[in-house]
């Protein structure tokens, strides 16, 4: 049984290493892909309602800023649409910056910068970048409701977060899929009014493939985001496991959490993907369009580790 135990960490440790370079060259990728839309989006206006190719230089050069301003500036928004005051100092929550502190250490990160969001419902994020420019927030209610251990698990998860760059990658998909969304908006609206010259446009196969378009980019982009999401909260408790060697702190935390139902006060569906769980509390959507996998999965595979 210890040899079985032993294995898993091993595997663990390694899948945990292997998923941060991973996710570094998906950063990469994953740009390129979204920008290949845009670019497709930009020229489908360019060519079906006659705008000419100053159109698909725009959407370049929009993506690009838009990209290069969510990148640099993201953790900013992220808090201040959560409602996080911060950072604070030693001083102000010496228990819950002695936490982040031993955990930071035990897994060789810099001191992270710590935010308080006041709000009853139990939950937490991190944002940031890169290891160097990192921020966590923790509600009042997880401090108040989660003992010493659980707390520490979902400290842990965080700071995981961070580590495997999942939160670099999940910034860049978050403004590149609303990149998208505004074009398809321009696009839809443009057309309704009418391009610039209508008598040159393209004809019905353009037309057709414009409304696909309109339809698709959207939803695929939005269902690639949630899936990636998904897949990083798994990792990110498997790699908490490893730094608190406890599985069973997280696991009873995410069972508290899951228990109080009612939304956050400044829940947005464009920082859903950050938290610890949904910040809309429990509701019943499909696990495709869910931002988090269901908590009785995440405990299931936490309780094996045990």
């Amino acid at each position: 049984m210890k040899k079985k135990k032993k294995r898993l960490r091993l595997n663990l440790n390694r899948n945990m290493y292997s998923q941060i370079d991973a996710n570094k060259r998906k950063s990469a990728i994953l740009i390129m892909v979204f920008i290949a839309i845009i670019l497709v989006l930009g020229w489908l206006m360019a060519e079906g309602l006659g705008y000419g190719y100053e159109m698909l230089v725009f959407a370049a050069v929009f993506a690009g800023l838009m990209s290069l301003g969510g990148y640099y500036a993201g953790d900013r928004v992220a808090l201040a649409s959560s409602g996080a005051k911060g950072p604070i100092k030693k001083s102000d929550n010496p228990y819950v910056y002695r936490i982040v502190e031993n955990l930071c250490i035990a897994s060789g990160l810099q001191m992270l910068k710590i935010y308080i969001i006041n709000d009853s419902a139990p939950n937490a994020f991190a944002c940031g970048r890169d290891p160097e420019h990192a921020s966590i927030a923790l509600t009042t209610g997880i401090i108040e409701r989660l003992e010493n251990e659980e707390l520490e698990g979902v400290i842990a998860h965080e700071l995981c977060h961070i580590k495997n760059y999942d939160i670099r990658l999940m910034t860049i998909i978050v403004v590149l899929v609303g990149i998208i969304s505004i074009l398809v908006n321009w696009f839809y609206r443009i057309s309704f009014f009418g391009g610039r010259d209508r008598d040159n446009r393209a004809g019905g196969i353009l037309a057709i493939i414009g409304i696909v378009a309109i339809i698709l980019s959207p939803i695929i982009a939005e269902l690639i985001k949630l899936a990636i999401s998904r897949k990083r909260e798994f990792l990110a408790d498997a790699s908490g496991v490893l730094l608190t060697r406890y599985p069973e702190g997280l696991a009873s935390a995410l069972l508290k959490i899951s228990t109080y139902t009612a939304p956050m006060k400044n829940a947005n569906s464009g920082t859903a993907h950050l938290f610890i769980a949904n910040p809309f509390g429990k509701k019943n959507i499909s696990k495709l369009f869910s931002t988090h996998p269901p908590i009785e999965e995440r405990v299931k595979a936490l309780r094996k580790m045990a």
